[in-house]
């Protein structure tokens, strides 16, 4: 599970990087100031995630587990929900969409899963001791 993580982990850094540029270069002549800063906060905690995904990969050797790898996977699940739904209400202010502007309701809920990842880590650390690498 751990090189999942690790792949991914990786994969959603670089595409942090293209999304970002792709903000500061190409959305910023189109949209309006609020609705970049919207964008990117998504990049942003898509970038802290990506790293949380890949300290739980590395982490999982050390302490593996169900927790360890249900960390990981909120950590997916958050950045999904909550970077998703605000590149997807970029979208919506960008096309001026009429009927989607409801869909920043699930950004908590990514936010939900990113504390759930964090506190699961915690846990993980604290019930199980690191296993020996000797």
């Amino acid at each position: 599970m751990h090189r999942w993580f690790l792949v991914t982990a990786a994969l959603i850094a670089a595409l942090s990087v293209a999304l970002g540029a792709f903000g500061a270069h190409s959305l910023k002549q189109v949209l309006a100031p609020d609705a970049l800063a919207v964008f990117e906060t998504g990049v942003r905690y898509q970038f802290y995630h990506a790293f949380a995904l890949l300290f739980a990969g590395i982490l999982y050797e050390r302490y593996p587990g169900a927790l360890m790898q249900w960390a990981g996977n909120c950590f997916q699940l958050g950045i999904l929900l909550f970077s998703g739904s605000l590149y997807a209400l970029t979208a919506v202010k960008a096309t001026e969409t009429v009927g989607l502007s409801k869909i920043g309701i699930i950004t908590p809920f990514g936010g939900l899963f990113f504390i759930a990842g964090w506190i699961l880590m915690v846990i993980a650390f604290v019930r199980r001791g690191p296993v020996d690498s000797r």
